[in-house]
């Protein structure tokens, strides 16, 4: 089986994520592009960490969970613990209650965020008001594929 493989059209692996995607600008996620998506995939899981956050290692701002199978996940995913239009998706409880909640590191300190996706081959029938926790649980033995994509922010930069 062939390395999934998670891009951004908006940024590259280790860049500056653009202001839009972060709390300082429209606070929206960005688009993520799969490549290599295994044929017994059932859904998709993702979450974004703070990595570099100094009381509390990998931050959680965003998880979402039971996303249809598909290679393009779009920018801008709603908010809402149910997401109808995404195929009854759900967003758990991060630090973006039912959202996801864009980079806002404090004062000028450059932070590094990690966005992973999960491949799996079944849903995860867990509660909306689950955490990245429950759902790393929920995920085990059900992971067919993991990759990530990282990028930098820094509030004030010009």
């Amino acid at each position: 089986m062939q390395e999934l493989k998670v891009t951004s059209t908006d940024f590259v692996e280790g860049d500056y994520i653009p202001i839009r995607y972060s709390a300082r600008g429209e606070d929206i996620s960005p688009p993520l592009q799969l490549d290599n998506i295994s044929p017994e995939a059932k859904s998709i899981a993702i979450t974004m960490d703070d990595a570099s956050h100094p009381l509390f290692p990998n931050y959680n701002h965003w998880v979402i969970w039971n996303v249809p199978v598909q290679a393009v996940i779009p920018e801008a995913i709603p908010h809402g613990a149910t997401l109808e239009n995404l195929g009854n998706a759900r967003q758990g409880i991060a630090y973006g209650r039912h959202r996801y909640k864009g980079p806002k590191p404090p004062f000028k300190s450059i932070h590094t965020y990690i966005f992973t996706v999960y491949i799996l081959d079944s849903t995860c029938g867990l509660s909306e008001n689950s955490h990245k926790k429950q759902l790393l649980s929920a995920m085990e033995g059900h992971i067919l594929q993991k990759a990530t994509l990282s990028g930098q922010f820094q509030n004030h930069r010009k």
